[in-house]
């Protein structure tokens, strides 16, 4: 027997107790290493492998006018969320989420069977009924939840339907507002998590982690809800009369940019906007549609005029036999025979074509379209809504004679009539371009705060205070005197311009009988608080003038819109002067305090409505000094002594 030496013993132990240390360190090592620098890492994943989410949405942040009148919000309805692996009788409970949901059987059984930690249904679980909510609640199956969640609601319906948009099935913002401001209406997503076994059973021992959605800030804007509202009642009216292609109308606050309202037709309902052709609800035509201005482009060559001092309007005359020649081509007034020898002054109330032809040509190609860019034209005004247009100009090197002169008077060139009215609004405020905007604030909606603000941007200058000043004078008197006559308001001091513009057809050529007419208008003259532009395709049943047509529906949107403001009425500024079969308006005269039998020597031009018995005169209405048509009724209130 080989006898092993007592050295070589300890040295086989050494050897053995060495290797031993080596692993047991390799190990310590090791767990040191998942420990301290693979722990968290492995620990997510091992929480990740285990847990089980249930997301739920937060709530959609308000839009808000600029009084507080909500415009759009949200109504709670939940939405149904699926754990299949907790669903422990399949067949019934597919059956009954197909008579609730009102999908078939077949489906149902797909969705409950299906091989995933959660399952929504879609479209049809989706943001579900009070009286489907109900039945769910009352059944209570095992692996059914109801997660918090709610749709979008517009109290006003079409109202401001472009502008407000529309958002998904997952309150994503699909559309206007909705969409351009998203990320800060939308919120962040909360959750409530679980944990599960390996065949996805809740282990009931390990308590659930619930993380709160994050509400999206309400959104207050320049909207006022009352000038809306009028807007679209004057559309509905223009719709109901003259079936039009189109119709566009704008409100603005000519001294920051806020735009006040905003419609157009044909419009629809926001939560509907499945049911009508994508091109209505995609289009919002104020700030997507472009065509030629007509007339009231010519507010554009009288600023650039007035700027560079070369015309007086009231010194320099101009004789118009009906048309200008161009190099052989015949420029034409609107009136037949043209408007004679008149002042400049007059050639803007009389939107006499000629006269404005020759203001370009002494303002010269470079010097005028120099200015048409400077008032916005030709590019996108940034208004914070998705689909502006930049409409279109003549590039300078193809304009001749001719182009000059048609641009002039507002043919040839494509606007938008956002940009229409930001150019008229920096014409009469003062000469400053604004940056047109609908988001005035974002307000945390449980405190009640003001986040931030967006303060007006001011683009640049782009005409003088005189200037502009001579601008309301001229445009006032287009109202009282000119072709604007039919947006005259007695009590408030309107300037504008009109505008008829020939449409261009598929083959290039201009139509016949088919016009865009337009009127913009602004109040009061001398410091205005309003600008409104109309614009109607195609009034049908009528004589396509932008003064029949849409001056008055300007004037009455200016009238009830200040009225709305609490902007009194005056009596200063020009009287209207007016023309067969024009008639002027009476003044009511104070009748509170006279007897009845003095009314036979009072009342001559207007009707009486008596109201009770008596004497003695104790109220009337309307009220005295207002201004209305001759022969209208006066309710009178009487009593005895």
């Amino acid at each position: 027997m080989k006898r092993v030496s007592t050295v070589t013993v300890k040295k086989r132990l050494v050897a053995v107790f060495l290797f031993g240390v080596l692993i047991f360190g390799i190990v310590s090592v090791r767990l040191g290493y998942v420990q301290f620098f693979l722990g968290k890492q492995l620990v997510g994943m091992a929480d990740e492998s285990w847990s089980r989410d249930i997301m739920f949405e937060p709530e959609r942040g308000r839009i808000l006018d600029v009084n507080g009148v909500v415009m759009g919000e949200n109504v709670t309805a939940p939405s149904v969320v699926l754990v299949p692996k907790q669903i422990k009788n399949k067949e019934e409970t597919a059956k009954n989420l197909a008579d609730i949901l009102h999908i078939s059987e077949e489906k149902a059984i797909e969705y409950v069977t299906k091989n995933a930690s959660s399952v929504d249904i879609r479209p049809e679980g989706k943001k579900i009924s009070d009286e489907q909510e109900k039945a769910l609640r009352t059944l209570n199956m095992p692996g059914v939840y109801l997660a918090k969640d709610s749709k979008r609601h517009y109290p006003y319906g079409e109202s401001l339907a472009h502008v407000l948009g529309f958002t998904g099935i997952d309150n994503q913002g699909l559309m206007g507002l909705e969409l351009y401001h998203d990320e800060k209406l939308k919120g962040e997503k909360g959750r409530l998590s679980y944990y599960s076994d390996a065949k996805g059973g809740k282990l009931e021992n390990l308590a659930d982690v619930y993380a709160s959605p994050k509400d999206g800030m309400d959104l207050k804007t320049t909207i006022d809800s009352r000038v809306q509202v009028i807007m679209e009642r004057e559309l509905d009216l223009v719709k109901a009369k003259y079936n039009p292609d189109g119709a566009v109308a704008i409100a603005v606050n000519p001294k920051t940019g806020g735009v006040l309202g905003m419609a157009a037709r044909p419009t629809f309902h926001p939560e509907n906007y499945q049911q009508v052709d994508s091109e209505i609800y995609s289009r919002n035509l104020p700030i997507w549609m472009t065509f030629e201005p007509g007339s009231t482009f010519k507010i554009i060559t009288l600023a650039a005029a007035l700027e560079e001092e070369l015309v007086d309007l009231q010194k320099d005359t101009f004789d118009d036999n009906g048309s200008i020649t161009v190099e052989g081509s015949k420029l034409r007034c609107w009136k037949s025979g043209g408007h004679g020898h008149q002042t400049f002054l007059e050639v803007v109330q009389n939107s006499c074509n000629p006269g404005f032809v020759q203001l370009g040509q002494k303002l010269g190609k470079d010097k005028l379209f120099s200015y048409i860019e400077k008032f916005g034209f030709g590019s996108k005004t940034g208004i914070d809504l998705e689909g502006e247009g930049s409409g279109i100009l003549f590039n300078k090197e193809d304009v001749g004679p001719v182009e000059l002169g048609t641009t002039s008077f507002g043919q040839g060139v494509s606007v938008t009539p956002i940009q229409q009215v930001m150019a008229v609004s920096a014409a009469i405020n003062g000469g400053y371009l604004y940056e047109p905007f609908v988001a005035k604030e974002w307000v945390d909606p449980h405190t009640k705060e003001v986040v931030s603000k967006h303060e007006p941007k001011l683009k640049k200058r782009v005409v003088s205070n005189e200037t502009s000043k001579e601008i309301r004078k001229a445009l006032e008197s287009v109202v009282a005197h000119g072709t604007g006559r039919p947006a005259y308001v007695d009590g408030y001091r309107v300037g504008g311009k009109t505008g008829t513009a020939q449409k261009v057809g598929k083959d290039g050529k201009y139509m016949t009988n088919n016009h865009i007419v337009s009127f913009i208008g602004y109040a009061p003259s001398d410091d205005p608080e309003i600008v409104v532009y109309v614009a109607i395709d195609n009034p049908k049943g009528t004589v396509q003038f932008g003064g029949v047509v849409a001056a008055p529906i300007v004037g009455t949107i200016i009238e009830d819109s200040l009225s709305a403001l609490g902007v009194e009425r005056r009596k200063d500024g020009l009287d209207k002067k007016y023309q067969w079969p024009e008639a002027p308006k009476v003044e009511v005269p104070n009748l509170v305090g006279k007897k009845t039998d003095d009314l036979l020597e009072i009342m001559t031009n207007l009707s009486l409505e008596v109201e009770g018995s008596g004497e003695e005169i104790i109220d009337q209405a309307p009220e005295a000094g207002a201004m209305v048509e001759e022969g209208a009724k006066v309710r009178i209130y009487v009593k005895d002594k």
